[in-house]
């Protein structure tokens, strides 16, 4: 792993993620996604704005996002390291957009698409416990927090803990959940949207 290697798929991560689908299919609609609904620039708030299709679409090119930004330093070098670090840091890019001013979505979806590529048996398990909190309670944030946690709890049975998808599982568990935490505010006031 060169330091060119590090470099250029940081570099190709971020850029990836930073690409706002949100965004761009709410102005193809005539939406500024920032001003309507919770203002989040991800696919949940499209879906509630714009309806499933354009939520679903959102979702689905966000996933790939961080898939892609996982495959290539795979396909390439086959290193399960420059993997991680691409997915970082499409996850930063969605999150901490340059093109809309270091504003972004949660990660959630990006996360996903990633985790997919590298950690497969834990984002399935993770997918059936956001489906079990969802439908239990019809709220999307604290089905993705659930989510979130057990991304590690899985990683910890299924993998060594002294690999770094463990290390990496735990990480992108407690960005998850900072990423969340006005949502975790509304809830505990009561306050949060329901599907």
């Amino acid at each position: 792993m060169s330091v060119f290697s590090i470099i250029l798929f940081t570099i190709i991560g971020y850029l990836l993620g930073a690409i706002s689908f949100a965004v761009i299919i709410a102005r193809s609609q005539g939406v500024d996604i920032f001003k309507e609904g919770s203002g989040n620039p991800g696919a949940t708030n499209v879906k509630r704005i714009l309806g499933k299709k354009w939520g679903h679409a959102v979702f689905t090119l966000d996933a790939l996002k961080g898939f892609t930004a996982t495959v290539l330093p795979l396909m390439v070098y086959g290193d399960d390291r420059l993997a991680i670090i691409g997915l970082i840091a499409a996850i930063l890019g969605h999150s901490f957009s340059v093109f809309l001013r270091f504003r972004g979505g949660k990660g959630v979806a990006t996360t996903i698409g990633g985790l997919l590529a590298l950690m497969c048996p834990v984002v399935l398990i993770g997918l059936v416990v956001w489906l079990i909190i969802f439908y239990t309670k019809k709220i999307v944030a604290l089905a993705s927090i659930f989510f979130a946690v057990s991304l590690p709890i899985s990683a910890y049975f299924i993998y060594d803990t002294e690999e770094p998808r463990f290390y990496l599982s735990a990480v992108l568990a407690l960005f998850i959940v900072v990423r969340h935490r006005s949502n975790l505010i509304r809830m505990f006031s009561g306050n949060e949207n329901k599907f």
